[in-house]
Protein backbone atom coordinates (compact mmCIF):
# COMPACT_ATOMS: atom_id res chain seq x y z
CA UNK A 1 0.00 0.00 0.00
CA UNK A 2 1.32 3.47 -0.87
CA UNK A 3 2.09 5.47 2.23
CA UNK A 4 1.03 9.09 1.93
CA UNK A 5 0.70 12.21 4.00
CA UNK A 6 -1.28 15.26 2.95
CA UNK A 7 0.16 18.73 3.61
CA UNK A 8 -2.39 21.46 4.16
CA UNK A 9 -2.88 24.75 5.90
CA UNK A 10 -5.13 23.97 8.85
CA UNK A 11 -4.73 21.85 11.96
CA UNK A 12 -6.40 18.49 12.41
CA UNK A 13 -9.93 18.51 13.88
CA UNK A 14 -9.91 18.94 17.64
CA UNK A 15 -12.02 15.81 18.04
CA UNK A 16 -9.18 13.52 17.00
CA UNK A 17 -8.75 10.94 19.75
CA UNK A 18 -8.40 7.30 20.68
CA UNK A 19 -11.45 6.36 18.61
CA UNK A 20 -9.49 7.04 15.41
CA UNK A 21 -8.02 4.06 13.58
CA UNK A 22 -4.39 3.55 14.47
CA UNK A 23 -1.99 1.86 12.09
CA UNK A 24 1.68 1.28 11.43
CA UNK A 25 0.99 2.14 7.79
CA UNK A 26 0.23 5.63 6.59
CA UNK A 27 -2.86 5.66 4.40
CA UNK A 28 -4.37 8.60 2.51
CA UNK A 29 -6.57 10.86 4.62
CA UNK A 30 -9.29 13.30 3.63
CA UNK A 31 -8.52 17.00 3.18
CA UNK A 32 -10.31 19.37 5.51
CA UNK A 33 -9.24 22.73 4.04
CA UNK A 34 -7.32 24.17 1.12
CA UNK A 35 -3.57 24.69 1.21
CA UNK A 36 -3.93 26.66 -2.00
CA UNK A 37 -6.29 29.14 -0.33
CA UNK A 38 -3.57 29.73 2.21
CA UNK A 39 -1.00 30.36 -0.53
CA UNK A 40 -3.42 32.69 -2.31
CA UNK A 41 -3.98 34.62 0.90
CA UNK A 42 -0.22 35.12 1.06
CA UNK A 43 -0.23 36.16 -2.63
CA UNK A 44 2.33 33.44 -3.34
CA UNK A 45 2.40 32.25 -6.93
CA UNK A 46 4.61 29.61 -8.44
CA UNK A 47 6.48 32.36 -10.30
CA UNK A 48 7.24 34.42 -7.18
CA UNK A 49 8.30 31.29 -5.30
CA UNK A 50 10.52 30.26 -8.20
CA UNK A 51 12.02 33.79 -8.35
CA UNK A 52 12.89 33.74 -4.65
CA UNK A 53 14.40 30.27 -5.06
CA UNK A 54 16.42 31.39 -8.08
CA UNK A 55 17.78 34.50 -6.32
CA UNK A 56 18.78 32.42 -3.31
CA UNK A 57 20.48 29.76 -5.42
CA UNK A 58 22.35 32.21 -7.68
CA UNK A 59 23.45 34.44 -4.80
CA UNK A 60 24.85 31.59 -2.74
CA UNK A 61 26.41 29.80 -5.72
CA UNK A 62 28.22 33.02 -6.68
CA UNK A 63 29.59 33.31 -3.15
CA UNK A 64 30.88 29.72 -3.24
CA UNK A 65 32.33 30.19 -6.74
CA UNK A 66 34.15 33.44 -5.91
CA UNK A 67 35.59 32.02 -2.69
CA UNK A 68 36.71 28.87 -4.49
CA UNK A 69 38.43 30.72 -7.34
CA UNK A 70 40.08 33.55 -5.39
CA UNK A 71 43.02 32.28 -3.34
CA UNK A 72 43.03 35.57 -1.39
CA UNK A 73 39.70 34.50 0.11
CA UNK A 74 40.97 31.12 1.32
CA UNK A 75 40.82 32.30 4.94
CA UNK A 76 38.81 30.79 7.82
CA UNK A 77 36.04 33.38 7.70
CA UNK A 78 35.38 32.91 3.98
CA UNK A 79 35.61 29.12 4.20
CA UNK A 80 32.95 29.22 6.93
CA UNK A 81 30.92 31.58 4.73
CA UNK A 82 31.10 29.13 1.81
CA UNK A 83 29.82 26.36 4.10
CA UNK A 84 26.97 28.60 5.26
CA UNK A 85 26.04 29.30 1.63
CA UNK A 86 26.10 25.57 0.87
CA UNK A 87 23.81 24.91 3.85
CA UNK A 88 21.38 27.63 2.70
CA UNK A 89 21.29 26.22 -0.85
CA UNK A 90 20.62 22.75 0.50
CA UNK A 91 18.00 23.96 2.97
CA UNK A 92 15.82 25.78 0.46
CA UNK A 93 16.29 22.98 -2.10
CA UNK A 94 14.90 20.49 0.40
CA UNK A 95 11.52 22.24 0.47
CA UNK A 96 10.86 24.69 -2.36
CA UNK A 97 11.08 22.29 -5.38
CA UNK A 98 8.44 20.05 -3.80
CA UNK A 99 6.25 23.10 -3.11
CA UNK A 100 6.58 24.18 -6.76
CA UNK A 101 5.62 20.70 -7.95
CA UNK A 102 2.61 20.69 -5.61
CA UNK A 103 1.46 24.09 -6.87
CA UNK A 104 1.73 23.01 -10.49
CA UNK A 105 0.02 19.63 -10.03
CA UNK A 106 -2.51 20.87 -7.44
CA UNK A 107 -1.55 17.85 -5.37
CA UNK A 108 -0.93 18.00 -1.64
CA UNK A 109 0.25 14.42 -1.22
CA UNK A 110 3.71 13.34 -0.19
CA UNK A 111 4.82 9.78 0.46
CA UNK A 112 5.83 8.73 3.94
CA UNK A 113 9.42 8.12 2.83
CA UNK A 114 9.64 11.53 1.15
CA UNK A 115 8.10 13.18 4.20
CA UNK A 116 10.62 11.64 6.62
CA UNK A 117 13.49 12.48 4.25
CA UNK A 118 12.30 16.08 3.95
CA UNK A 119 12.05 16.37 7.73
CA UNK A 120 15.54 14.90 8.20
CA UNK A 121 17.30 17.31 5.85
CA UNK A 122 15.31 20.35 6.97
CA UNK A 123 16.51 19.66 10.53
CA UNK A 124 20.11 19.13 9.35
CA UNK A 125 20.35 22.45 7.55
CA UNK A 126 18.64 24.55 10.24
CA UNK A 127 20.98 23.09 12.87
CA UNK A 128 24.09 23.55 10.71
CA UNK A 129 23.17 27.22 10.22
CA UNK A 130 23.11 27.61 14.01
CA UNK A 131 26.51 25.96 14.43
CA UNK A 132 28.17 27.80 11.55
CA UNK A 133 27.01 31.19 12.83
CA UNK A 134 28.58 30.30 16.17
CA UNK A 135 31.82 29.18 14.52
CA UNK A 136 31.97 32.36 12.43
CA UNK A 137 31.60 34.64 15.45
CA UNK A 138 34.41 32.73 17.17
CA UNK A 139 36.61 33.60 14.19
CA UNK A 140 35.71 37.30 14.59
CA UNK A 141 36.26 37.08 18.36
CA UNK A 142 39.81 35.78 17.91
CA UNK A 143 40.58 38.25 15.09
CA UNK A 144 39.47 41.31 17.08
CA UNK A 145 40.22 40.40 20.69
CA UNK A 146 43.45 38.45 20.07
CA UNK A 147 44.74 39.65 16.68
CA UNK A 148 48.37 38.67 17.35
CA UNK A 149 47.33 35.09 18.03
CA UNK A 150 44.88 34.77 15.14
CA UNK A 151 47.15 32.84 12.76
CA UNK A 152 48.28 30.39 15.44
CA UNK A 153 44.74 29.85 16.80
CA UNK A 154 42.74 29.66 13.57
CA UNK A 155 44.88 27.03 11.93
CA UNK A 156 43.55 24.98 8.99
CA UNK A 157 43.31 21.89 11.19
CA UNK A 158 41.10 23.69 13.73
CA UNK A 159 38.92 25.18 10.99
CA UNK A 160 38.43 21.76 9.41
CA UNK A 161 37.61 20.27 12.80
CA UNK A 162 35.04 22.99 13.55
CA UNK A 163 33.32 22.53 10.19
CA UNK A 164 33.35 18.73 10.34
CA UNK A 165 32.02 18.76 13.91
CA UNK A 166 29.21 21.12 12.93
CA UNK A 167 28.10 18.92 10.03
CA UNK A 168 28.45 15.75 12.12
CA UNK A 169 26.38 17.01 15.05
CA UNK A 170 23.72 18.40 12.70
CA UNK A 171 23.26 14.98 11.14
CA UNK A 172 23.25 13.28 14.55
CA UNK A 173 20.49 15.59 15.78
CA UNK A 174 18.39 14.91 12.67
CA UNK A 175 19.08 11.17 12.83
CA UNK A 176 17.99 11.03 16.48
CA UNK A 177 14.64 12.69 15.70
CA UNK A 178 14.14 10.51 12.62
CA UNK A 179 14.83 7.21 14.37
CA UNK A 180 12.42 8.12 17.18
CA UNK A 181 9.75 9.21 14.69
CA UNK A 182 9.73 6.03 12.60
CA UNK A 183 9.01 3.97 15.72
CA UNK A 184 5.61 5.65 16.14
CA UNK A 185 2.22 4.55 14.90
CA UNK A 186 -0.05 7.10 13.24
CA UNK A 187 -3.72 7.98 12.85
CA UNK A 188 -5.16 7.00 9.50
CA UNK A 189 -6.49 10.56 9.25
CA UNK A 190 -3.05 11.78 8.25
CA UNK A 191 -3.44 15.40 7.21
CA UNK A 192 -0.29 17.33 8.12
CA UNK A 193 -1.13 20.77 9.55
CA UNK A 194 1.62 22.48 7.58
CA UNK A 195 2.97 23.00 4.07
CA UNK A 196 6.01 20.81 4.66
CA UNK A 197 7.00 17.90 6.89
CA UNK A 198 8.12 19.54 10.12
CA UNK A 199 8.76 17.44 13.21
CA UNK A 200 6.16 18.92 15.56
CA UNK A 201 3.18 18.57 13.14
CA UNK A 202 4.20 14.98 12.43
CA UNK A 203 4.15 14.17 16.13
CA UNK A 204 0.55 15.44 16.27
CA UNK A 205 -0.40 12.65 13.86
CA UNK A 206 0.86 9.91 16.15
CA UNK A 207 -1.52 7.75 18.14
CA UNK A 208 1.30 6.28 20.22
CA UNK A 209 3.06 8.01 23.09
CA UNK A 210 5.28 10.91 22.05
CA UNK A 211 6.56 11.91 25.49
CA UNK A 212 10.09 10.76 24.65
CA UNK A 213 9.97 12.49 21.25
CA UNK A 214 8.75 15.72 22.83
CA UNK A 215 11.42 15.55 25.53
CA UNK A 216 14.22 14.92 23.05
CA UNK A 217 12.88 17.66 20.77
CA UNK A 218 12.91 20.11 23.70
CA UNK A 219 16.39 19.15 24.94
CA UNK A 220 18.08 19.00 21.53
CA UNK A 221 16.14 21.98 20.15
CA UNK A 222 17.07 24.13 23.13
CA UNK A 223 20.71 23.02 23.01
CA UNK A 224 21.32 23.59 19.30
CA UNK A 225 19.92 27.11 19.63
CA UNK A 226 21.10 28.12 23.10
CA UNK A 227 24.73 26.96 22.81
CA UNK A 228 25.59 28.78 19.52
CA UNK A 229 23.52 31.82 20.55
CA UNK A 230 25.27 31.92 23.94
CA UNK A 231 28.64 31.80 22.16
CA UNK A 232 27.54 34.57 19.82
CA UNK A 233 26.32 36.75 22.69
CA UNK A 234 29.48 36.23 24.76
CA UNK A 235 31.73 36.88 21.75
CA UNK A 236 29.98 40.12 20.83
CA UNK A 237 30.20 41.36 24.41
CA UNK A 238 33.95 40.79 24.28
CA UNK A 239 34.19 42.32 20.79
CA UNK A 240 32.29 45.46 21.80
CA UNK A 241 34.42 45.77 24.92
CA UNK A 242 37.58 45.54 22.82
CA UNK A 243 36.32 48.01 20.20
CA UNK A 244 35.44 50.58 22.86
CA UNK A 245 39.07 50.58 23.98
CA UNK A 246 40.21 51.82 20.56
CA UNK A 247 40.94 55.52 20.78
CA UNK A 248 39.92 56.75 17.32
CA UNK A 249 36.36 56.71 16.02
CA UNK A 250 37.64 55.60 12.61
CA UNK A 251 39.46 52.68 14.18
CA UNK A 252 36.36 51.64 16.10
CA UNK A 253 34.21 51.74 12.98
CA UNK A 254 36.76 49.91 10.82
CA UNK A 255 37.16 47.13 13.40
CA UNK A 256 33.49 46.63 14.15
CA UNK A 257 32.50 46.83 10.47
CA UNK A 258 34.16 43.44 9.95
CA UNK A 259 31.32 42.00 12.07
CA UNK A 260 28.49 43.99 10.48
CA UNK A 261 27.32 41.38 7.99
CA UNK A 262 27.51 38.55 10.51
CA UNK A 263 25.50 40.59 13.01
CA UNK A 264 22.81 41.30 10.38
CA UNK A 265 22.57 37.61 9.48
CA UNK A 266 22.40 36.58 13.16
CA UNK A 267 19.66 39.13 13.86
CA UNK A 268 17.61 38.00 10.86
CA UNK A 269 18.10 34.28 11.52
CA UNK A 270 17.41 34.21 15.24
CA UNK A 271 14.73 36.88 15.03
CA UNK A 272 12.76 34.72 12.60
CA UNK A 273 13.30 31.60 14.75
CA UNK A 274 11.90 33.40 17.79
CA UNK A 275 8.90 34.62 15.80
CA UNK A 276 8.11 31.18 14.38
CA UNK A 277 8.93 28.77 17.20
CA UNK A 278 9.04 30.64 20.51
CA UNK A 279 6.14 33.11 20.55
CA UNK A 280 3.19 31.71 22.51
CA UNK A 281 0.40 30.38 20.31
CA UNK A 282 -2.10 32.83 21.82
CA UNK A 283 -0.07 35.70 20.42
CA UNK A 284 -0.58 34.69 16.80
CA UNK A 285 -3.07 32.88 14.65
CA UNK A 286 -2.45 29.56 12.91
CA UNK A 287 -1.99 31.35 9.58
CA UNK A 288 0.46 33.80 11.13
CA UNK A 289 2.57 30.84 12.28
CA UNK A 290 2.63 29.56 8.72
CA UNK A 291 3.50 33.00 7.36
CA UNK A 292 6.43 33.03 9.77
CA UNK A 293 7.46 29.57 8.59
CA UNK A 294 7.34 30.72 4.94
CA UNK A 295 9.53 33.70 5.83
CA UNK A 296 12.01 31.52 7.71
CA UNK A 297 12.25 28.76 5.11
CA UNK A 298 11.91 30.66 1.84
CA UNK A 299 12.47 34.41 2.27
CA UNK A 300 15.14 34.47 5.00
CA UNK A 301 17.73 32.43 3.00
CA UNK A 302 17.28 34.83 0.08
CA UNK A 303 17.79 37.88 2.31
CA UNK A 304 20.83 36.28 3.94
CA UNK A 305 22.28 35.50 0.49
CA UNK A 306 21.89 39.16 -0.51
CA UNK A 307 23.52 40.35 2.73
CA UNK A 308 26.42 37.92 2.34
CA UNK A 309 26.98 38.87 -1.31
CA UNK A 310 26.83 42.63 -0.70
CA UNK A 311 28.58 42.96 2.65
CA UNK A 312 31.14 40.22 3.20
Amino acid sequence: MTENFHCESMFLPSGLGPAETCSKEITPGSLNSSFWDFLNNLSISSFSLYLVYLVTMVGNLLIILVISLDSYLHTPMYVFLANLSLADISSISTLVPKMLVNIQTKSQSISFGECVTQMYFSIVFVVIDNFLLGVMVYDRFVAICYPLNYITVMRPRLCTLLMATSWLFSNLVALTHTLLLVQLTFYDANTIPHFFCDLAPLLHLSCSGTVLNQLVMFILGSSVIAVPFGLILFSYICIVSTVLKISSAEGKWKTFSTCGSHLLVVTLFYGTIVGVYFLPSSAQSVNNEKIGAVLFIVVTPMEIAIIKKDKW
